[in-house]
């Protein structure tokens, strides 16, 4: 295997045991240390002397060396993903401490990150890089103790209460769940996967109940009880307050197996007991000269090329599935960070500061009017009040989207947007696109006292571009298009436009405000995407799909920013797997003649080595008429799924052909 050079973040005691493991690894050398304190950086290399060892006051001057090749991160739970992201974009293999990061969104950017750089990551649970974590789940599998039916795993500890360490403090990730209770939700998820033949799986349902601080509100113990495949139930306990056995104990229907040091594999002492009922006991002893943190660096260079390790080490879907379980454990006992609560979302994860990595300006979409131009793929702002949404937010805007859109209906949306915009400082540099006037208050009234509300939480005097959320065939069109000048000629918006309104009603708008010499409507926002739309997601919805509709956009050039863009996930797996778990892709999406656009778009995808998704967001972006799309991505992922699309020029033969409109290319 490749020999690897080490940087160690931070110099704390996890990095103090792998500093000292280091040496008796077969690949790995430690050649840098990073401290915010210099003094500590060069302290820990006098502890830990090393050839080429070097000492450094900062975590970035250490990713900027070019001697490191992989990273170990052993800094406080809470940085973890920024620093796992910096190392990724710095081309550095990654070992990460456990937990990778302080919940779901954050491990989704990490390895999202990851993968578009082309690196390893690893979450350093080291007991799922001994050989006896191997040889446990070579035994469930085998069944030996026939069908398993009950998991018992605890890892605890009575720490003694200091409420500004690590362990106890919510700013530092405190509590039993995050610290030691890891390696409980693993183990559990890892057992119920071999039971079932397979790698770690997802808990079915997790119950819990638990006792929190009541100064930090972290967890001082906790208990859960999770339910897996195969009728398989799972008690997991941790704590920082109490202590426990900490062993594992697994039930089946012909016996029973208990790993007496579990989270230390090889350590002296270390066994697997095997219980088969009407047998003695088989002992198997597990006990190693090897370091046990030696085993995971050794996997770190032995799968580098591949960029990650296979089960049962922690492999990326288990870094995710383990980090979505224990997020359902903290919902259950009510254990909320602090860093994850919106007012402390103040810059993006993985910098202080927000900045452009990309430019889309070859993809805008000039409106006449506009002061800016807007990109072509134009983000929900609905889900920002959530850790992932500020985070899509802040990666669609790195990769040069500037378009965001909102609405009064979406309730918390708009004040979330304009916290977003305002830590974020970036209010003058987006096109910010608020909609308002949704039934009932499709009225004048109605409209005005929306779009105040919506300005005062957004936090801005003005919007960019402002939609009527519906239209109210009961009041005269003319009405609408007098107020919203209004408002225009006060500086609160500078363009608008309708959404769900009927080109008859556009049209008949637009004819009045050349009549009367004012601004008309500068843009349409129906639904439109490659497939039909069956039936409408929401009522009063309307779309443009149909080819008179298109038609009519083409010959007046008409812009359009078009929602539900990509059929709300028809062109991804998604479609024809779960009827009853996608209830509305079925009623809104589901036709034969859809999923033989879906089939095109799908052979169409292979020609060009892209995805689906790709080619059917290209579709509506690739119109003969000025088309945006408005796009709700729910990771990072998506967002640089979505940025894809961009790059994908379609002709108009396949545009046909995509849309039953020919028989072949």
């Amino acid at each position: 295997m490749k020999k690897l050079r080490w940087g160690i973040l931070s110099t704390g005691n996890i990095a103090r045991r792998l500093a000292k493991a280091l040496p008796n690894s077969e690949s790995g050398e430690w050649v840098a240390v990073a401290s915010r304190d210099k003094k500590k950086a060069a302290a820990f290399v006098k502890d830990f002397p090393s050839a080429h060892a070097r000492a450094y006051g900062s975590y970035d001057e250490l990713l900027a060396d070019p001697d490191v090749d992989a990273v170990y991160i052993a800094t406080p739970h809470p940085s973890h993903a920024r620093w796992a992201i910096r190392a990724a974009r710095a081309g550095k293999h990654i070992l990460c401490e456990k937990p990778a990061a302080m919940n779901a969104a954050e491990v989704s950017a990490i390895l999202e990150a990851v993968k578009e750089n082309g690196v390893f990551f690893l979450e350093a649970f080291m007991y799922r890089c001994h050989p006896q974590t191997a040889k446990l789940v070579e035994l469930v599998r085998s069944g030996t103790i026939g069908e398993v039916r009950l998991i018992e795993c605890a890892f605890a500890f009575n720490a003694g209460y200091n409420p500004t360490s690590r362990l106890f403090a919510n700013a530092l990730g405190g509590g039993g769940l995050l610290d030691v209770g890891c390696y409980g939700v693993s183990m559990a998820r890892l057992i119920a996967g071999a039971a079932q033949g397979t790698d770690a799986v997802e808990p079915l349902t997790i119950k819990a109940v638990g006792h929190l601080d009541e100064a930090e509100g972290t967890d001082l113990y906790t208990s859960a009880v999770m339910k897996f495949p195969g009728n398989l139930v799972a008690n997991v306990f941790t704590a920082v307050a109490v202590s426990h056995e900490n062993q594992v104990r697994i039930f089946g229907s012909k016996g029973k197996i208990v790993v007496t040091q579990p989270w230390f594999a090889g350590s002296k002492g270390a066994k697997i007991l095997v219980y088969r009922d009407g047998a003695a006991v088989e002992e198997i002893g597990t006990e190693s000269a090897v370091d046990l943190y030696a085993y995971e660096v050794d996997l770190v260079a032995r799968y580098a090329a591949q960029g990650q390790a296979p089960s049962p080490a922690m492999t990326w879907a288990d870094s995710l599935g383990n980090a979505r379980a224990l997020d359902a454990w903290r919902k259950e006992i009510g254990l909320v960070y602090e860093v994850e609560k919106r007012d402390k979302m103040i810059h993006p994860l993985w910098t202080d500061t927000l900045t452009r990595r990309l430019d889309s300006k070859h993809v805008s979409l000039s409106l006449p009017g506009l002061s800016k131009s807007m990109t072509k793929l134009v983000a929900g702002g609905m889900s920002a009040s959530s850790v992932q949404g500020q985070m899509v937010l802040d990666d669609y805007f790195e990769r040069g989207g500037n378009a965001l859109d909102t609405a009064f209906i979406y309730g918390q949306a708009d004040a979330s947007l304009g916290h977003w915009m305002k830590t974020r400082g970036v209010r003058d540099q987006v096109v910010l696109i608020a909609k308002g006037a949704h039934t009932p208050n499709c009225t004048p009234e109605g409209l005005t006292r929306e779009l105040f509300t919506s300005l005062e939480n957004l936090q801005t005097d003005r919007a960019d571009l402002y939609i009527m959320h519906r239209d109210n065939l009961e009041v005269p069109v003319g009405e609408f298009v007098d107020l919203l000048n209004e408002h225009r000629t006060a500086g609160r918006f500078e363009l608008f436009g309708g959404s769900n309104w009927t080109l008859a009603r556009l049209i008949e708008a637009n004819a009045y405000a050349a009549q009367k010499g004012v601004q008309g409507f500068s843009i349409l926002s129906n639904q439109m995407s490659l497939a039909r739309m069956v039936d409408p997601v929401w009522e009063d919805c309307l779309s443009v799909s149909d080819a008179e509709s298109r038609a009519w956009l083409e010959s007046q050039q008409f812009p359009l920013l078009a929602w539900s863009s990509q059929a709300r996930g028809f062109f991804t797996d998604r479609a024809g797997v779960d009827k009853k778990s996608n209830e509305e892709l079925v009623r809104c999406w589901y036709a034969e003649d859809n999923f033989e656009r879906k089939k095109r778009a799908a052979e169409l995808a292979k020609r060009r080595g892209v995805e689906e998704i790709n080619i059917a967001l290209a579709y509506v972006l690739n119109q003969p008429f000025p088309a945006a799309a408005l796009i709700g991505p729910a990771t990072t992922g998506e967002v640089r799924s979505c940025f894809e699309a961009l790059e994908i020029q379609l002709s108009p033969e396949e545009l046909r052909w995509l849309n039953l409109e020919s028989s072949g290319l």
